[in-house]
């Protein structure tokens, strides 16, 4: 029988080891001022998924501790874009972007039966559906923000015509909001002709058939398309409504 992937065996943490130098060594190459963020985000993932596979078969034992773990990977999320797009102080509301892209694209998908209603099947379709809402916020967030700042003369010049703040603010971030779309719709379009995403590979180590695995990634593909365009609108309307901003004192 071949050995699984990610078997961990003192090779396995060698590896880990050698991908963390490599990557660091290209970025001091390239001098992208990042070589730390990727040392502790790399530690960062090794203890959080050890505490993770540990915790695992505990919360899926119970509906309650499934979605008390969404509910943590939600806020999470959150927290993580809030940093990425202003402070962390706006973790909460950066989190309505997130639970509007996944939550209705979870029920619908789980409500229409195409997801079992089984915590092994509803727990990573949730982690998928967040991470991806959660990804589009951060991008669109903070692209609006900058676009706001370059481009202020333009935005007053929108007001000076008569414009309304909303629109005058939306004028600008419009153009610019899809390109958060991007990472997504290029996994979309490539699927099976460059990439083998996580869901197809994931159902093809269960067992289960090619057919079955395509159909599998297809849905996750096409629901992270409507998750991540629906977080986006609903950032670039934060934005433009001035709820989502930044001032100095978020970064004092």
């Amino acid at each position: 029988m071949p050995q699984a992937i990610g078997s961990v065996r003192p090779a396995f943490a060698v590896v880990l080891a050698a991908l963390v130098v490599l990557a660091v060594t290209a970025a001091a190459i390239g001098r992208l001022g990042a070589g730390r963020a990727l040392v502790t985000g790399s530690l960062r993932a090794v203890l959080q998924l050890g505490a993770v596979s540990l915790l695992i078969a505990a919360v899926l034992r119970s509906w309650w501790a499934t979605a008390g773990f969404i509910v943590m990977m939600a806020l999470v999320a959150a927290a993580t874009s809030a940093r990425r797009v202003s402070t962390w102080r706006r973790g909460t509301l950066v989190l309505v972007p997130i639970a509007a892209g996944a939550l209705p694209v979870g029920v619908a998908i789980v409500a229409a039966g195409t997801v079992p209603l089984e915590q092994v099947a509803v727990l990573p379709i949730a982690g998928i559906l967040i991470g991806g809402a959660m990804t589009a916020t951060s991008l669109s967030g903070r692209r609006a923000l900058d676009e706001l700042h370059d481009r202020h003369g333009e935005y007053e010049a929108a007001l000076a015509l008569g414009f309304l703040p909303r629109d005058a603010a939306l004028e600008v971030v419009r153009p610019t909001a899809g390109r958060a779309l991007v990472p997504a719709l290029d996994q979309t379009r490539t699927v099976g002709l460059v990439t083998l995403p996580g869901a197809f590979v994931g159902v093809m180590l269960g067992g289960g058939s090619a057919v079955q695995a395509g159909a599998t990634q297809l849905l996750v593909l096409v629901a992270l398309l409507a998750v991540e365009a629906i977080a986006v609108a609903v950032t670039i309307e934060l934005v433009a409504a001035g709820l989502l901003r930044r001032t100095f004192s978020d970064f004092s």
